[in-house]
């Protein structure tokens, strides 16, 4: 399983505000901080908005935080909500499968309990168990 960007920007955005708290944040630091695009994060900070998992505020003294307590934020949802699809291979999607031994395969069984297997293990952990094992986060980020 290969997260899109998409999505580890997401976490990255998540991970970088549980770190700061209650204080605000804006896409230009974080960008930098993380030297990506902040044309990119722009995206990704609406649809964390959208989904609730951020609270930002417009104007000259705005910016975003967490909209909720990070171990009140599960990975798992965080991952479903910004992943596209979760069609590891391609007979998992019945309208573009194109595969002619789909029918008679063994994989497809194996790797979709992998998969569930994968993503009850995020289901299992919200971001204050992430920011629990990032010790060095703050340092790295310029956050202390």
């Amino acid at each position: 399983m290969r997260f899109t960007r998409y999505t580890d920007y997401s976490l990255r955005v998540l991970m970088y505000l549980g770190r700061k708290g209650d204080e605000l944040s804006t896409i230009k630091e974080i960008a930098s901080r993380y030297a990506i695009s902040e044309n990119h994060l722009m995206k990704v900070v609406h649809q964390l908005g959208r989904g609730g998992y951020i609270t930002t505020i417009r104007g000259r003294q705005g910016g975003m935080r967490l909209a909720a307590a990070p171990d009140q934020i599960n990975i798992g949802a965080v991952v479903r909500s910004c992943e596209e699809d979760l069609n590891v291979v391609e007979c998992f999607n019945d309208k573009t499968n194109v595969c002619p031994i789909t029918d008679v395969c063994g994989l497809a069984g194996m790797v979709d309990e992998a998969l569930a297997a994968f993503m009850a293990v995020l289901d299992g952990k919200t971001l204050a168990d992430v920011l629990g094992h990032s010790a060095g986060l703050g340092k790295v980020l310029k956050l202390q």
